[in-house]
């Protein structure tokens, strides 16, 4: 697996660069297995006599399916839609239900619903439901496994800055997010995302945090929202201070021989006592065994090296693109000269 880090830190791209998150904000995502029967809720804010139901898939247009008529307690299929696939009906207070019985793999999709507001006939939408079906056991477990990989010393002594990488893999369905923060804040910090990869049956997903200045000195913790977390809420991966990695590492290669002494950088016994601690423990947890600590700030090192080569090369390749160019451009202005 460090090899297969190795290259990922290789290829991630400069700090400052765009943001993404493959799973919209504020979306609900259902997972269920083929035959199931699923029921979507949706509160109306405004009042309105109707409600109607959407379903979006990727490459097809939106298709609208149904809508429920509050004054007659009445769902309408649209003209195609099979009969006694979609029902909708009201539930408590201003909302409706929206029900899909019988699910396969081609309902997957994101549905909404909507309901038409205001003097100008505005439609408007709400966050959405996206729906997974799929023939995955239901048995195992598919939460994120996660990963922690701490800063190279070189790119600390280098640039006095410190990148955690926080590498997450075998979780499904896709749908994911990866925000990080200060331990003792809630400020969400501007972070970097790589694309969610497909493995096999399951997903993995790495995201990265640079840090400088003050913030060097402070803890910070990665934060995993995802539909198949154990009790449904969002999981934290605490990483240690960059100072304090910094002192451990020069620690160990000053001649420490006491193996106790990594875990003076260990914050997470203390503040994580769910599942995705104990996940790490198992899998060798580099903030307790330095051995895998000192094999991890190797490949964090070689992986810079490796980028910076890939940039010089890239840089050479570039000054010798342009050098042909102008040469070939004064070979033509000859030409025409003559």
């Amino acid at each position: 697996m460090l090899w297969a880090v190795a290259l990922l830190l290789a290829f991630l791209p400069p700090a400052g660069s765009q943001t993404s998150s493959n799973m919209d904000e504020g979306m609900t995502v259902m997972t269920r297995p083929r035959g199931s029967y699923v029921e979507i809720t949706c509160t109306i804010h405004t009042q309105s006599n109707y409600i109607h139901w959407y379903q979006f898939q990727e490459g097809r247009a939106p298709r609208r399916l149904l809508y429920y008529d509050f004054s007659k307690s009445k769902a309408m299929l649209d003209s195609g839609v099979r009969s006694g696939k979609y029902d909708a009906y009201v539930g408590t207070g201003r909302t409706s239900k929206f029900v899909v019985r019988n699910v396969e793999e081609s309902d997957s999709g994101v549905y909404y619903c909507a309901v038409w507001t205001g003097t100008s006939a505005t439609k408007t939408f709400g966050r959405g439901t996206k729906l997974v079906v799929t023939d995955k056991s239901f048995n195992i477990d598919t939460s994120p496994k996660p990963t922690m990989f701490l800063p190279s010393i070189t790119e600390i002594d280098l640039h006095k800055t410190g990148t955690y990488l926080c590498l997450l893999e075998n979780f499904f369905p896709e749908d994911i997010k990866v925000y990080w923060k200060e331990k003792d804040s809630n400020t969400i910090l501007k972070s970097q995302q790589g694309d969610t990869m497909k493995t096999k049956d399951t997903y993995m997903k790495f995201s990265w945090l640079t840090v400088t200045g003050n913030s060097m000195a402070k803890e910070h913790r990665c934060i995993v929202k995802h539909e198949k977390n154990k009790g449904g809420v969002e999981n934290e991966i605490l990483f240690p201070s960059i100072n304090t990695v910094v002192h451990t590492i020069n620690s160990r290669k000053a001649g420490s021989q006491d193996k106790n002494a990594v875990a003076t950088i260990n914050p997470m016994e203390a503040n994580l006592k769910d599942e995705i601690a104990v996940n790490i423990t198992e899998q060798g947890d580099p903030l307790k065994d330095a051995n895998g600590l000192l094999s991890l700030q190797l490949t964090n090192t070689s992986a810079y090296y490796t980028y910076l080569l890939l940039m010089l090369k890239s840089a050479l390749y570039g000054a010798l693109v342009t050098f042909c160019l102008c040469r070939m451009s004064a070979v033509c202005c000859n030409v025409k000269t003559t």
